[in-house]
């Protein structure tokens, strides 16, 4: 099996094949990660329920909490309005991060100064 034509086709993909994919907690709208997706990712999210990635550092596809237990259960996916975008949200079970955090964002917020 494989990805949906009709969602394939609205894809816009890197040179590499890939669209980046924004990880919200479903409940609270909390902005946990960004990941990345190709067609066979999204496809195994959409028919799993289980966010499943493509890691670029690996060179393979990897399902969120199958090591740490952490687990990404999806209860909806939208593309943006360009197809360049994928915005999974989901229930968060642990950290999303793989340092242990809860979102990928909690350690290093930056100073914002308007002038």
């Amino acid at each position: 099996m494989s990805l949906d034509p009709a969602i394939a086709a609205r894809l816009k993909r890197t040179g590499d094949g890939l669209v980046p994919a924004i990880v919200q907690q479903y409940d609270t709208g909390e902005v946990l990660m960004l990941a990345w997706m190709d067609d066979e990712a999204l496809h195994r999210t959409l028919t799993t329920g289980r966010a499943t990635y493509w890691s670029r550092s690996r060179g393979s596809y990897w399902v969120k909490g199958d090591t740490s237990g952490h687990v990404q259960h999806v209860r909806s996916a939208a593309l943006d309005c360009d197809g360049d975008t994928i915005l999974l949200k989901v229930d968060q079970v642990g950290a999303a991060c793989h340092t242990g955090d809860r979102t990928c964002f909690d350690a290093d917020e930056l100073a914002v100064n308007p002038k």
